[in-house]
């Protein structure tokens, strides 16, 4: 691995505190990502309840298991949204699994079409909360206050042409949220889990 390949040194300090049982370091992660890790849950689950739970999950299984984060994988970031994205899938496959059972309905098709969707809708959570903070504020005042790339402009002090910059970055980035296969997915994203 080159040294441009490396992971971020906070990654590989905080696997090494976990793994030598450092209560603090997971403190300190779940400062970090407990927010990620939440929205997440939620966005595939739709439940508070279940969301609280997979996160509690999340940082069980980090607790628990250190070692199975790899830095040479990519960074931790990454590695706990696909750790939330496998565990929410499972729980999501298992409850309405549970549900088609009980009401006597539905399909296995119906099923993988859920998880599908609530897949692509959570990396594309990711996505956003994982953008440049100008490509991500530039998104924002253009979906949620309907500004076009001129008004955005004016909010944010830049230059029309920057403007429509970080727009037609920011959006090519969210498309990628379809492409279960792109380059950068956290592991476990996409149709499969």
């Amino acid at each position: 691995m080159t040294k441009k390949d490396a992971p971020p040194r906070w990654d590989r300090k905080m696997q090494q505190r976990l793994a030598r049982g450092e209560a603090a370091a997971l403190g300190e992660l779940y400062d970090r990502f407990a927010s990620l890790v939440h929205g997440l849950a939620h966005r595939v689950l739709g439940d508070e309840r279940a969301a609280d739970g997979i996160t509690r999950d999340v940082f069980a299984h980090v607790w628990e298991h250190p070692e199975s984060y790899d830095p040479k994988q990519g960074p931790l970031r990454s590695w706990v949204a696909g750790l939330t994205h496998r565990l929410a899938v499972q729980r999501l496959r298992a409850t309405e699994t549970a549900a088609l059972t009980r009401a006597g309905e539905g399909s296995a098709e119906e099923l993988e079409r859920k998880v599908r969707h609530a897949s692509v809708a959570a990396r594309a959570d990711y996505i956003v909360q994982s953008m440049p903070t100008p490509l991500r504020a530039a998104l924002e005042l253009a979906y949620f206050q309907r500004r076009d790339y001129r008004q955005a402009a004016a909010d944010l002090s830049i230059t029309e042409d920057e403007a429509r910059r970080r727009l037609r970055l920011g959006l090519q980035l969210l498309s990628t949220a379809l492409d279960t296969g792109a380059p950068g997915a956290p592991p476990g994203y996409g149709g499969a889990a």
